[in-house]
């Protein structure tokens, strides 16, 4: 087991406050001292955001064979944000090499996405889930945040590991055996579904 991440870059970012050196020498020995024997850790970066009562932590490591892994939390303590992430990435790795370990030994043919009946509704059936979901004034304008986003070409076995890997609420990849776009997304009772536009 690998016990060290050797020659770990590392990144802290700090907004809305100067960063102290006790800070930026926290979460970067919290980032190395991650015990990930897979994938190894070629780069890291730490955003440390303060807002009001608000101390947000988000840690992004890339890896290799392309993962990306990233995770983030709120506390009223910034020191506890760090702690709180990590501990979020290291039982995300730990699930995910237990995946990693039972996709290796199950045969590369089964589905793992369970296939569920297609609901045909009426036309009718959105108007009146408009009408019973009507606001009683015009909603806020929000802010529409702008990320680039890579298209990978993956399985969708190896899609459903990254979107666990991730705080992102879908992933878009190529599904390698179909050669068709797909958006893998989490469902409210914890399956996992496809759209395929």
């Amino acid at each position: 087991m690998q016990t060290a991440n050797a020659n770990t870059q590392v990144t802290v970012t700090v907004r809305h406050e100067d960063i102290t050196d006790s800070l930026r020498d926290y979460a970067t020995k919290k980032i190395q001292g991650l015990h990930l024997d897979y994938p190894k850790i070629i780069e890291a970066k730490a955003i440390l955001d303060v807002q009001k009562n608000r101390h947000h932590a988000e840690i992004i490591l890339f890896c290799a064979n392309h993962i990306v892994i990233d995770a983030s939390s709120d506390t009223k303590d910034m020191y506890a944000s760090i702690d709180e992430t990590i501990s979020k990435i290291a039982r995300r790795m730990r699930k995910y090499k237990t995946r990693l370990l039972k996709k290796q030994r199950a045969n590369r043919g089964q589905d793992t996405i369970r296939h569920l009946d297609e609901k045909v509704y009426a036309s009718s059936f959105l108007d009146e889930l408009d009408e019973e979901q009507e606001p009683e004034h015009d909603p806020e304008p929000m802010i529409i945040h702008r990320e680039s986003y890579r298209l990978r070409t993956m399985v969708k076995e190896d899609a459903i590991m990254a979107l666990e890997l991730s705080d992102k609420p879908f992933i878009v990849f190529n599904n390698e055996r179909r050669n068709v776009t797909q958006i893998l997304y989490r469902r409210n009772d914890g399956d996992y579904a496809i759209i395929e536009p």
